[in-house]
């Protein structure tokens, strides 16, 4: 794409599409536009990680409380798309103001004659809109998906250009921005441990909450991914002769409670005083269901693979001392 098109699509604003399949719309409000093409950011990186979301040139907004977290690396299989992006009297607008302002032309040729202003002006009677290329530049493969599609494309109303964006692939989108929390640990006690003392593992209340992320495509179609708590995932540090995990842990553990049942946690059997720094280190992993659906471009329900996030804390495990003093006999 030239460079004077992709300024355009920087700045240019792209009102509501109608329909709920994929299609182009019969027409288009030439009026002021409520969705940015400008830029759309949602990220979700860490370190060491690639993937995440950065849209540019793109109508598609991104919302939800899974936004803005740390990336589990989640990729999109292709990572670039085409999507609406011009009427036609915004294209033939553009085509003019390129040509007039083409310090490369002589003046007299600074005008609507042009080859490319004449293909453009064709178009002005026709139903559809100009489909453009877009991508996820979050993705380190974006680039090299993006430099493989053509030019804006002239789309017929109710059709659908190769390449066009796919329910599958926008749900893949909302898929990559999506985040949950890394695991707040806590334990009782909080400090040290002590030999056959009952540690109790959960996670801070906040860590049940749901996650979703979704993507829409103004007046075409929306998709959602929902992250849900599945289950609590406890490794001891050690091996099984020194610890037992209680594993009954549901979605994020069970907080302590005086005279509560013991379900969740461990229970060290031998001191750590010859490990190590001294400590063991305990591992908890949270486990998050995926779901996917929408509405509109042929929305289907879909399962992705559970979202697994870990977090450690060095638990010191010391051995009461029992001192016995002998009678005087």
């Amino acid at each position: 794409m030239n460079a004077r098109l992709t300024a355009l699509l920087t700045a240019v604003l792209i009102g509501p599409l109608a329909g709920g399949a994929l299609t182009a719309p019969a027409s288009a409000d030439p009026s002021p536009r409520t969705a940015n093409r400008q830029q759309t950011q949602a990220e979700g990186f860490q370190q060491g990680r690639t993937a995440g979301v950065t849209l540019k040139n793109s109508s598609i907004t991104l919302s939800g409380n899974g936004l803005g977290g740390k990336s589990d690396g989640y990729r999109m299989p292709r990572p670039c798309w085409r999507e609406p992006m011009m009427t036609a009297e915004e294209m033939h607008r553009f085509k003019v103001t390129e040509r007039r302002q083409d310090s490369s032309l002589p003046p007299s040729e600074r005008g609507t004659s042009g080859e490319d202003v004449r293909d453009a002006a064709a178009k002005l009677n026709e139903k559809g809109m100009w489909w453009g290329p877009a991508a996820n530049w979050g993705d380190p493969a974006a680039e090299a998906c993006y430099a493989g599609l053509a030019e804006p494309v002239w789309v017929p109303e109710g059709t659908t250009p190769p390449g066009g964006i796919t329910f599958e692939q926008l749900l893949q989108l909302a898929r990559a921005a999506l985040t949950v929390p890394e695991p707040k640990i806590k334990l009782s006690p909080d400090a040290d441990s002590y030999v056959n003392l009952e540690t109790w593992v959960w996670l801070e209340g906040a860590q049940a909450t749901p996650r979703s992320v979704t993507a829409t495509l103004p007046g075409v179609m929306s998709a959602t991914v929902t992250a849900t708590p599945q289950g609590l995932e406890i490794k001891s540090g050690t091996t099984d002769d020194r610890a037992m995990v209680a594993k009954d842990c549901g979605p994020t553990g069970h907080p302590y409670k005086k005279g509560g049942e013991f379900r969740c946690g461990v229970r060290y059997l031998r001191a750590s005083i010859d490990q190590p720094r001294k400590v063991y280190t305990l591992t908890v992993t949270a486990v998050w269901n995926v779901t996917g659906g929408g509405t509109g471009g042929n929305a289907t329900a879909l399962t992705y693979a559970p979202i697994r996030v870990s977090a450690s804390r060095d638990v010191p495990v010391n051995e009461i001392q029992t001192i016995v003093n002998g009678g005087d006999g």
